[in-house]
Parts: C-alpha cells; structure tokens; sequence
C-alpha cells in the first residue's frame, strides 16, 4: 500500500464523523458532503507526519470550512442558503457503511436546526464543535480566530439560545411542549391575520431572525394583492418581522412538517409554502419560510385544523 492509499484510509475512517460534524454545522446533506471533501483535499496537499491527533485536525479543517460556507450565507442575502428546516441527518439515503448510518441516526432534530441557524456563525461552530463534539476550547479558538475565553464565552451564548432543545436529535420542541408551541404558532398566526402589531410583538423574541428560500421571496411577491407577506431573504429584528407579518399570511394554517408543528399554505390541500418556527420561553426566536418545490416534496405535511 502506498503513501497515498493509506492516507485515503486513515480518511475513510473519519468519514462519518466529519459528515456528522458537517451537517450540525450546516443543516444541509450536499453542504457537509462539500466540506468533508474539501477537508480530503487539503489533508492531501498537507504534510501530517507530525499530527498526533488525525481526527481532531481533520474536525479542526471541517470546522473552518464551515464556518466559511456560514459567512458566506451571511453576506448573500438573496441567495439564503441558512433555511434548512426539513433536511435531517435521520433522512441520508445512502450511507456507506454500518457506522456512517449509526452515525447519521443519531441526529439534530429539526427544530434545533431552525435555532441554530439563528446564531451567528462562531457561535454556531463553537457549540456543536464543544456541546456535540467534545471539543476543547483551546482548540475551537483558533477556527474562530478568537481567545479561548472568547471561544467559550461564544459558546455560553448559543447554548443559551437553544437551551432546551434536545442535542441527541428528539423531537422534543424547545419549549418541550408541542401544546405550549402550538398556542404560540396560533398566537402568532391570529395577530398576524388581524393586523395586531401589539400582539405580534409579544409574541416575537426581539432578536427574532426571518429567513426564506429563494422561491419564497418570489412566490411572496407574486401574490402580494393576495395578502401574502412581502419577503426577503433574512430579516432580523421583531419589529421588522411583524410589520411583514401584519395583516397578512392570512391563507396559512397550522400543520405537523415532519412531526414538527409548524405552519403552512397549503391552497386545495397541497402545500405551496411552509413555515417552520423555533420557540424559546413562549416566544419566536426564527422562523423559515420554504416554498422550493423540490423542498416540499420531501416533507411529511399534515394539515390542522384552526
């Protein structure tokens, strides 16, 4: 065996580990998939004759990869590639090996997807790096170009901020009550119809983030006379989000997205537009709006009743 086909094992055997770490970071199959390669590349092109640790520089490489794809995002707004409420890892279609599957199995659930996708990029990386992967905070400082106190002061941050939601991929809400979410979904849904500022705002985290698919900012557009909300790709802040919100969405009714409650339009029964929420301590913190047709096709919807 060679040089070459050696390293590609020792790789090989790290595989799941970086998807897994990939796609907490990421939320998207394709995503981490690009990252895990891109972490291939570059481990062959470097010298590791004196990497003691193999797994913990390749995590250390997906890790910054990551946090490059979520900068990105960030700076191109039209293009929101942060929605990616439906994608669980539970959904890979075909791992590789026994382990790969074990490893994919044992995922984030979706409503801790949505909530992570509100942090901001370090703070994202230094809490699945450290709260999921176990890695030291000396060694996520460097990756987010901070000191280790800032590392982990980063991490405090978004641990509060998901607080609540099951790491281990349950279903369980943040709120751990799927009645308490619905009153708020309901909540939420009623004062944006009406047109009720004031209880939109109650309802609304002041830090909440709104984020849609491309297609959503589109269809939102076309059906504006029809009383649909006029989207962008990210929008930050209560305020700005109820006034989006008010008087509108008046066609969406609440429904189960993949056994999560969440929120949809679905004119004759077929879901046009879905709107996944993440609630905190009875209020919205994100929401994702998701109207790719490709999107919808792969999720479980199922209708409420008022």
């Amino acid at each position: 065996m060679d040089d070459n086909e050696f390293l590609a094992d020792r790789f090989e055997a790290h595989r799941a580990h970086l998807r897994a770490v990939a796609y907490r970071m990421l939320g998207s199959h394709a995503e981490a998939e690009d990252a895990v390669q891109e972490a291939w590349l570059r481990l062959s092109r470097s010298d590791t004759s004196e990497v003691a640790n193999l797994g913990g520089w390749l995590t250390t490489v997906v890790g910054r990869v990551c946090l490059d794809v979520l900068r990105s995002r960030r700076s191109r707004r039209e293009d929101p590639r942060g929605v990616h409420l439906p994608d669980e890892v539970a959904r890979e279609r075909d791992p590789a090996t026994p382990e790969q599957q074990a490893v994919l199995a044992d995922s984030v659930g979706q409503a801790l997807l949505v909530v992570l996708d509100t942090l901001e990029p370090a703070e994202r990386l230094a809490f699945v790096l450290h709260d999921m992967f176990a890695v030291p905070y000396d060694e996520i400082a460097p990756v987010v170009g901070r000191s280790t106190a800032a590392a982990r002061q980063l991490a405090s941050r978004a641990r509060r901020r998901v607080q609540g939601t099951s790491p281990a991929g349950g279903a369980r809400t943040a709120e751990g009550d799927t009645a308490r979410r619905r009153e708020v979904v309901d909540a939420f849904l009623t004062a944006a119809r009406g047109g009720d500022l004031e209880a939109l705002l109650a309802v609304l985290d002041p830090d909440v983030v709104l984020r849609a698919d491309g297609a959503a900012v589109a269809t939102a557009g076309a059906s504006r006379a029809q009383g649909a909300p006029l989207l962008a790709g990210e929008i930050r802040g209560a305020s700005a989000v109820a006034d989006t919100f008010s008087g509108r969405a008046r066609g969406a009714q609440p429904a189960l997205v993949d056994g999560v409650l969440s929120a949809t339009y679905a004119p004759g029964g077929t879901p046009r537009v879905v709107f996944g929420f993440a609630v905190e301590d009875g209020r919205i913190v994100g929401i994702d709006v998701v109207a790719d047709p490709a999107r919808l096709a792969e999720l479980d919807v199922e209708l409420l009743e008022p």
